[in-house]
This record gives structure tokens, C-alpha cells and sequence, in this order.
């Protein structure tokens, strides 16, 4: 059943990276257009307006579907015999980072939101928050890479 993942096994990890630089750019840029946001867009008007729609844009049409693909095709990969050896402990931690990259990807679908309706956050907790995909970014690929 799972033999036909092996066979595809190069293009499935070949998409499911260009998948996760796709979704890592949006996790990147989203928090610091909030930082503009927060900071330059309060009034009615520009910039507040092009912000709005660039942020959902970005969520809508990249984040979302990388995010995605991301996950379509790390499962693929997870089913993939022979590719993850569970009694290891870095599929465990690349697991849990990848989880907690979705909640905060869903955190800022809801800091969006908010932004939109005149109710954000503040420009430097946004700055703080631009720092999260970096570390998840950190544990995963010395997870995969590394192998600790």
C-alpha cells in the first residue's frame, strides 16, 4: 500500500520544502507587516487600508496554502517506509515544532482580525512575536538535519 510513496519519495520531499519556504516567508513578513500595522496604520485611511489587504492576501493566498502542501506532503513523507524511525527522538521534537509553527500561524489568522478591526496588539510585542518562527525554524531543521 505504502510502496508507491517510495517510489515518489524525491518529489514528494522536493515539494514538501519548496511547500515549507512558501509557508516560513509568510511566517516571517505577516508579523512585521503587523508591526507596520500597529505602528503606522492606526488612522482611517493609507496605509492602514493597503496593510489590511496585503496581510490577508498573504494569509490567504500563500500562508494558507503552503501551509498546507506543507503538511500534505510531510505526511506523505511520514508514511513513507523507512524515512522516520519513531523510537528516535527528533521526529518527536520536529513534531512539536511543527505543531506549535501552526498554532502560531493560526495566532496571527486571530491577530489579523484584530488588526483589522482597529484592535491589535502593540509593535513591539508583534517584533517579539517575529522571533517564534525563527527558533521553531531552529529545532526543526537540527531535528531533521542533525538527527539530536
Amino acid at each position: 500500500m505504502t510502496d508507491w510513496l517510495a517510489s515518489v519519495y524525491p518529489w514528494t520531499k522536493a515539494f514538501h520544502v519548496m511547500a515549507v519556504i512558501s509557508w516560513m516567508a509568510g511566517l516571517f513578513y505577516l508579523p512585521r507587516l503587523f508591526v507596520y500595522h500597529a505602528e503606522r496604520g492606526t488612522s482611517a485611511g493609507e496605509p492602514r487600508e493597503s496593510l489590511k489587504i496585503m496581510e490577508y492576501k498573504l494569509l490567504r493566498f500563500i500562508m494558507g496554502p503552503a501551509s498546507i502542501a506543507t503538511w500534505v506532503a510531510g505526511l506523505a513523507l511520514v508514511f513513507t517506509p523507512g524515512i522516520v524511525d519513531w523510537t528516535m527522538v527528533w521526529p518527536w521534537t520536529k513534531a512539536t515544532a511543527v505543531l506549535a509553527m501552526t498554532v502560531f500561524h493560526h495566532w496571527l489568522m486571530i491577530e489579523r482580525k484584530k488588526l483589522a478591526r482597529g484592535e491589535g496588539s502593540t509593535g513591539r510585542r508583534y517584533r517579539l512575536m517575529n522571533e517564534v518562527p525563527t527558533l521553531l525554524m531552529v529545532v526543526i531543521v537540527l531535528s531533521v538535519i542533525v538527527k539530536f
